[in-house]
């Protein structure tokens, strides 16, 4: 059943990836939000996302839920019919400056210095963007990401990562991990997203709810004397887009590995709360964070 199943996902994505490349990207960028906020409801559970809102924002009122959950699903339907475009997006052949970068110095800094950091960020606006930016840019780079459960469609998503957004793309596991480990001592530069449940990790406050959170980046940064760096990409307007990055800072040792883990997780969950209060609407609320 789940072949099937997969099989006709493909088939409708690759119909609607054929459909957004004929009418051009502003087209497809909003169509894709027409549709984001037409299908997406349909395919989560609407309670979870109330949840994890009401976690996050608090008791907000309903006029304001409601909106966060309908401009959060646009910024997903328009993201996905971006992919399709992210040549475009790499090659800037947008037809205008679709991309803003504030905090470009340290950046020059990074790659002056010769040294690999860990960017960190979140699923914020068309989050794809934050690591084709940074190879962009010349930043010797490796980006950690989830393989799709589709095993039709993965090949198709990776292919597109390793040619638009970065060359060297390191899914997440056991094998992903000594990847990891092997392009640090090569210099290179790790890109991940932090935002996500994962079943291994340690339970550790986020929205002052514990929540299992990532500690890659605290342990690479505690290994390799890495500095971490926040990263926040926004959706300003339709497909223009500002991407603000942080100052690189030093991660805090004392000297007891698991507390050293668990004290930076929290402080990298705390720069995520930040990023996701500062534009609630566009931060993908579906995932079933606090499980």
């Amino acid at each position: 059943m789940k072949i099937i199943k997969y099989f006709f996902e493909f088939i409708s994505i690759i119909s609607l990836f054929c459909i957004f490349k004929i009418i051009g990207l502003k087209n497809a960028s909003n169509l894709g939000s027409i549709l984001g906020k037409i299908i997406g409801p349909f395919f989560r559970s609407k309670d979870i996302i109330k949840q994890n809102i009401k976690i996050g924002l608090g008791d907000i009122d309903k006029k304001k839920e409601e909106e966060t959950i309908n401009k959060m699903w646009s910024n997903i339907g328009r993201t996905f019919a971006e992919y399709i475009f992210l040549k475009n997006f790499k090659l800037n052949k947008t037809g205008f400056d679709h991309m803003k970068i504030t905090g470009i110095e340290y950046l020059d800094q990074i790659k002056e210095s010769n040294k690999p950091v860990v960017f960190f960020s979140g699923h914020f606006a068309n989050f794809e963007l934050m690591a084709m930016e940074l190879d962009k840019f010349g930043i010797k780079l490796a980006a950690i990401y989830r393989p799709l459960n589709n095993f039709f469609l993965n090949p198709f998503m990776e292919y597109l990562r390793m040619k638009y957004i970065c060359p060297i793309q390191i899914p997440k596991g056991v094998a992903g991990s000594r990847e990891i480990i092997k392009k640090i001592k090569d210099g290179y530069s790790i890109a991940i997203m932090v935002d996500q449940r994962v079943s291994e990790g340690p339970r550790i406050s986020f929205f002052n709810k514990e929540a299992h959170t990532t500690t890659i980046p605290a342990q690479i940064a505690l290994k390799y004397n890495c500095k971490l760096v926040p990263i926040y990409i926004e959706r300003k307007n339709g497909i223009n887009f500002e991407m603000v990055i942080h100052k690189p800072y030093e991660i805090t040792k004392t000297g007891v590995h698991e507390e050293d883990l668990k004290n930076n997780s929290l402080t990298i969950n705390q720069n995520i709360e930040k990023m996701i209060i500062k534009n609630p609407t566009q931060w993908i609320w579906t995932h079933n964070r606090w499980k």
